[in-house]
């Protein structure tokens, strides 16, 4: 039975009336008290997501420096640990990749277990757990809870939760998650990952890649929306002030971001619950360490170091805690999904519809791009993409041949090498004048970096947009040369700008 049982932020109204949130404030001042090079402080246990310093980070423009967050919290930039600490822990965070899910599984665990330990010693409950913010709840959930925006605890202390340097969606410092930008559709996905990290559909956890601290992939639908999307929303920016959350080495200094990613590893939980598997494939299991890459490491409070695998956290049953409700979207069967768009298109799905036949996607064609570079300021872009008629011609015969034995391909859009260093950016696409989606920025900055990880090759955002190409058919408007595209953000200064290196529209079959 598990020890633990993670419980909604918002239980007693999301106050200091909730235990949890009042010991969690406690433990995290005790965290917040020790130095940068502790293993187990609040300050390391930051960098082990992402670190802006000076010092390690030339690249990365002065503003995002942690030392010149404005205070509270007052973020310590010294002592620096040894380059060993730094090479074991530090800059360790899982984006655009399959190990996504489960390395956050691993950093939120240790983090929870430092937190119990200062708890603990503080005279408070052994089996405190982490609470989760369910944006997706009834009500105000969709708030930060009102313990996070208290300057002082009930006792009139400094209140450890409390951030300056977190605007929200309106950059205005009122916090909530915009329910018109977040999805839960990413539980419907029935495919944890694509064949590899190029693929167009990256699946719900992440495509293939190796030990991958984030960029130039897609990000997998769980972290493409919700995760990058609330990181976005909640952290905002204001002036030259970059709101925490909304950066990746900035967010984990924010006591709300382990409360979000609570509830990101309650989503994973529940896809699993609802029937969906995650990858057997050893390169998975056993993590990057198994190809020689850097192996997942956490400091815990005995001092010793955690290693662990995807395997030793995929499978919540096995783990020494659960959550109050895994209730979230419920998942539909891929033969559901194939049947419903199938009936959409008007085809009875009269065949047997069994998962031989439903063979997923694998073989990516590019049936049209807008391959220069393109400037995304504030009133955002219009452009078109030329569709390359023979392949153009092939999603057609998709239409016309459909059944359940002849799947219609499915289309996605990507943006790709996008750049810039306005991470706190949602951006707005439409194709043809109808709604492909929101896809945030968060990591833009990093990846963009040309002495970083990536050479500053960007982001690469992936929308599907299957949906719409569906509804351009039935209307008979499928026969264009050309897709109609227009991305719009929601906070781009004047004087600033993002590049969209190329826009491109790939289709996948189904068998």
């Amino acid at each position: 039975m598990p020890n633990f049982t993670r419980k909604n932020a918002w239980n007693q109204g999301g106050t200091f009336d909730n235990p949890d949130l009042l010991w969690y404030a406690k433990g995290v001042g005790v965290l917040q008290s020790r130095s940068l090079d502790d293993p187990n402080s609040w300050w390391f246990f930051g960098a082990i997501h992402g670190v802006y310093l000076k010092a390690l980070d030339p690249d990365i423009p002065s503003m995002y420096f942690w030392s010149n967050i404005l205070s509270p919290p007052s973020v310590p930039t010294t002592p620096l640990p040894s380059k060993s600490l730094q090479d074991t822990f530090w800059k360790q965070c899982q984006h655009q990749s399959w190990f996504f899910p489960p390395w956050h599984r691993g950093y939120l665990i240790a983090i929870e277990a430092q937190v119990r330990q200062a708890i603990i010693d503080l005279g408070g409950p052994e089996n405190w757990s982490m609470p989760y913010w369910n944006y997706f709840g009834p009500d105000d959930q969709y708030k930060i809870p009102p313990a996070f925006m208290e300057k002082t605890l009930p006792d009139s202390t400094p209140n450890p939760l409390y951030v300056v340097a977190r605007y929200g969606p309106n950059n205005d410092g009122n916090v909530y998650v915009d329910t018109t930008k977040v999805s839960q559709q990413n539980q419907k996905n029935t495919l944890y990952t694509g064949s590899n990290a190029n693929t167009q559909s990256p699946g719900y956890g992440g495509p293939d890649t190796g030990f991958w601290h984030g960029g130039t992939h897609p990000s997998g639908n769980l972290e493409s929306n919700p995760h990058n999307t609330v990181h976005t929303l909640v952290g905002g920016i204001k002036g030259n002030s970059p709101g925490l959350m909304a950066y990746p080495g900035l967010a984990a200094l924010d006591p709300v971001f382990y409360l979000h990613h609570a509830n990101i590893d309650r989503m994973w939980a529940s896809w699993n619950a609802n029937g969906n598997t995650n990858p057997t494939d050893a390169n998975w299991l056993k993590g990057p360490a198994a190809v020689g890459e850097r192996e997942f490491a956490m400091p815990m409070p005995d001092g010793s170091t955690w290693n662990f695998t995807p395997e030793d956290v995929s499978d919540l049953s096995k783990l020494n805690y659960t959550y109050e409700d895994l209730s979230t979207l419920k998942s539909v069967t891929l033969e559901k999904a194939v049947a419903r768009r199938l009936q959409k298109l008007g085809v009875s799905p009269t065949d047997s519809l069994t998962a031989q036949n439903m063979a997923l996607g694998k073989n990516a064609e590019l049936i049209g791009a807008h391959d220069k570079p393109l400037s995304l300021g504030g009133s955002g872009l219009q452009t078109t993409v030329k569709l390359d008629s023979s392949a153009k011609k092939k999603v057609n015969e998709g239409f016309l041949k459909a059944s359940a034995l002849n799947i219609p391909d499915k289309v996605y859009l990507q943006l790709e090498h996008v750049t810039g260093t306005l991470d706190a950016n949602i951006l707005t696409v439409s194709v043809n004048q109808k709604l492909a989606g929101h896809v945030s920025l968060f990591g833009l900055m990093e990846a963009s970096a040309e002495g970083g990880h990536h050479g500053g090759s960007g982001l690469t955002l992936n929308l599907e947009i299957t949906h719409i190409i569906d509804e351009l058919h039935l209307d008979e408007e499928f026969d264009a040369d050309a897709l109609d595209v227009t991305v719009i953000p929601n906070n781009i200064p004047e004087n600033e700008s993002i590049t969209v290196g190329k826009i491109s529209v790939y289709r996948e079959q189904q068998q």
